[in-house]
């Protein structure tokens, strides 16, 4: 073989040999799984700062957004886009405290302040009479049913003019506010004088007073409406309501009064178990609601007042007063996993998708 064939081979091999080289070599690719849902926040209404505070349930991560004076009642219109919290220019007080030496209330703090969700912020605060304390949403999503303490009346609040049509007058001090599913009547809680109102909306008018027992706070119904419950704080008691005769039939003791004071219920999506929190108790009582027999107890940190669940059933959310910060519960063990600081005086609380 020549030495000219020879190479013409190697160069040839060469020119293979560097195409080959040239090519980029392959990259391993890991395909993403498809990301879920975003994680649902926790929204607290912080009594003493003022403040709406949002937790992310995934990180725990809190924002806090000021909104006025004592943000306390706090509940979402029916399609979850907006958050609604009452406010109020009257001083803090609570039992025993002498209320001729508290400073004057300032009146042109109390309001519905109206957050929007996809906004992250106050859009318009609500005309909302005096000393807003809690109030409910109409399920159609149009009125505001709002007790107003110092007047001893619920008054009915226009969502889209943004002011009242009417107070309706009922027991003293009222508190709690709830609407039946069907919209047709309101149940408010009287502290001073132990009773329920029941006002017809459509004629707002006071159909009764059922007698509950002493410092009722709240009433929570059952999905098909013939039933309720009451918290009687100061009797260590929940009732149990016939809300189709609109009477009291049963008290149902959960602990010592004064020692154990409900204060805040939730209703499990199932509605097998009301979960009930207890203020100065530290505890959260499991009523099964077969049988209106209290279960579990356990302890989720100091004076716990509003509580709320994951829409899955699996946790439990405790806002707790003084010691500033939420207690996030599993209720497969009814172990607090872990207490997240929000501001000053968390009051109530809700959890919603986003």
């Amino acid at each position: 073989m020549s030495m000219k064939r020879n190479w013409s081979m190697l160069a040839a091999c060469c020119a293979v040999l560097l195409t080959a080289c040239s090519k980029p070599a392959p990259v391993e690719t890991t395909q993403k799984a498809p990301s879920g849902p975003p994680a649902p926040r926790i929204y607290v209404s912080d009594e003493v700062a003022g403040d709406l505070s949002i937790i992310d349930s995934a990180t725990f991560a809190v924002t806090n957004i000021h909104l006025g004076k004592r943000a306390r009642g706090i509940h979402a219109s029916p399609d979850g886009s907006t958050i609604y919290i009452a406010l109020s220019g009257s001083p803090i007080g609570g039992p025993n405290v002498d209320e001729s030496k508290l400073p004057p209330p300032d009146k042109s703090a109390d309001g519905i302040a109206v957050f929007d969700i996809a906004q992250n912020k106050v859009v318009r605060t609500l005309q909302a009479g005096s000393d807003p304390e809690n109030f409910c949403v109409s399920p159609d999503g149009k009125t505001i049913y709002v007790s107003n303490e110092d007047a001893d009346g619920v008054s009915f609040l226009d969502i889209a003019a943004g002011s009242l049509t009417k107070t309706i007058k009922t027991g003293e001090e009222p508190e709690g506010v709830s609407v039946t599913a069907d919209g047709k009547l309101v149940y408010s809680t009287n502290e001073a004088d132990g009773t329920v109102s029941v006002i017809d909306t459509a004629t707002g008018k006071l159909l009764k007073q059922i007698k509950v027992g002493r410092r009722p706070r709240n009433v929570v119904f059952m999905p098909d409406g013939k039933n309720a419950y009451v918290n009687a704080e100061n009797d260590g008691a929940i009732g149990y309501l016939d809300t189709v005769k609109n009477v009291l039939i049963e008290p149902i003791s959960i602990g010592t009064p004064g020692q154990i004071k409900p204060m805040g219920m939730a209703l499990s999506a199932d509605a097998s178990k009301l979960y009930v929190s207890t203020g100065k108790g530290k505890m959260v009582f499991v009523i099964d609601t077969a049988t209106n027999q209290p279960g579990a107890s356990f302890e989720v940190g100091q004076r716990p007042w509003g509580i709320a669940l994951s829409a899955d059933g699996k946790t439990l959310y405790s806002a707790n007063g003084p010691s500033n910060d939420v207690s996030v519960v599993d209720l497969a063990t009814n172990t607090v996993l872990k207490k997240v600081p929000v501001s000053a005086g968390p009051w109530g609380v809700i959890v919603l998708p986003r």
